[in-house]
């Protein structure tokens, strides 16, 4: 599938062996987060070195990933084009921690919406988008698939960190690294661009030491609201800005076959992964994640698709939240 094709820096790293996976008869899968020689990151001792291995120059050689709508979709042909059950939703909610940084939010800028480092199996390095959901536990980031795992025949990617509010090298709120992975089983197995859809689990973290959400709160969640929605989409686009800063795009969204959403924007790469958010508060920062970045026209006419959220984003959602420490 000649889609989500990645033009990294190699660095000469040798590729590991494939990380084991668990899929769930819903339809899940997860790996435990690694660094990119193979060990788990389920410790506050291995999480800094993945912080530290992530310097500003690695971070400014990081190659904003790829995506294209592809000639042949893999979207499947057996899944009606129309929400599958009743609306749902997830409320965002606030930071617990006070904090006395500059948390000033614009339009374009939101604290819950972040830049994704992480390093490929060939030992390039490279970047997405993403942004936090509120939970119980207070630890999910959400991506497309293609930012945590490489689509089918291929693995899981390594040293992955999220900044949220990056801004041209500096970090706000610190930087958190990831714990365990999140996919939905058709991403991993067969690249179903209906389902490119990624949580990823994090360990505390940032300037505080704590948790994603208690440090910079948490977008609400959306299923089943239809193809006909209009949203603020967030990301760290190449074209624009280098992808050094956040830039948006609002429009409302339309069917684009399968179980796709589609909407003008003009953002490319690098904004993979960023969020599509309902009622988008330019006084908060928070909105409701309705579907997230996929893939779009390469080199580009204004477009991207996402996946539409229905039953299965909240099947994920659920998947990762229990899958969380406490």
């Amino acid at each position: 599938m000649a889609s989500l094709a990645l033009a990294l820096i190699v660095t000469g790293a040798p590729a590991v062996e494939a990380k084991p996976s668990t899929t769930d008869r819903n339809g899940n899968t997860t790996s435990v987060a690694r660094t990119s020689d193979g060990r788990a990151i389920t410790n506050e001792a291995v999480a800094k070195e993945v912080a530290a291995f992530w310097t500003p120059e690695r971070m400014a050689k990081a190659v904003n990933l790829d995506f294209a709508r592809p000639a042949r979709s893999t979207e499947s042909s057996l899944r009606a084009p129309k929400p599958d059950g009743p609306v749902g939703a997830v409320a965002p909610v606030k930071p617990s921690i006070a904090s006395g940084d500059d948390v000033r939010v614009m339009l374009n800028e939101s604290q819950t919406v972040g830049k994704v480092y992480f390093t490929t199996p060939t030992g390039g390095l490279a970047s997405c988008s993403a942004s936090t959901v509120a939970s119980g536990k207070r630890r999910l980031v959400v991506t497309a698939g293609h930012c945590v795992h490489q689509g089918r025949g291929g693995q899981w990617y390594s040293n992955w960190q999220f900044v949220p509010r990056y801004r041209n090298g500096a970090r706000p709120f610190g930087t958190f690294v990831a714990y365990n992975l999140t996919a939905r089983t058709a991403w991993v197995s067969n690249s179903n661009l209906d389902e490119d859809m990624g949580i990823a689990i994090m360990n505390n973290g940032g300037i505080y030491g704590a948790k994603v959400v208690e440090t910079v709160g948490g977008n609400g969640l959306r299923w089943n609201y239809g193809y006909n929605v209009y949203v603020t989409a967030l990301g760290y686009p190449s074209n624009l800005g280098g992808g050094e800063s956040q830039y948006y795009c609002q429009g409302n969204t339309w069917h684009a076959g399968g179980q796709q959403i589609r909407m003008y924007c003009n953002m490319t790469y690098g904004s993979s992964g960023g969020p599509w958010l309902q009622e988008y508060n330019d006084q908060t920062g928070y909105g409701y994640i309705n579907s997230v970045v996929s893939h779009g026209d390469n080199p580009g006419n204004g477009q991207f698709d996402g996946p539409y959220f229905d039953n299965d984003i909240k099947s994920l959602y659920d998947y990762a939240e229990a899958l969380s420490p406490a």
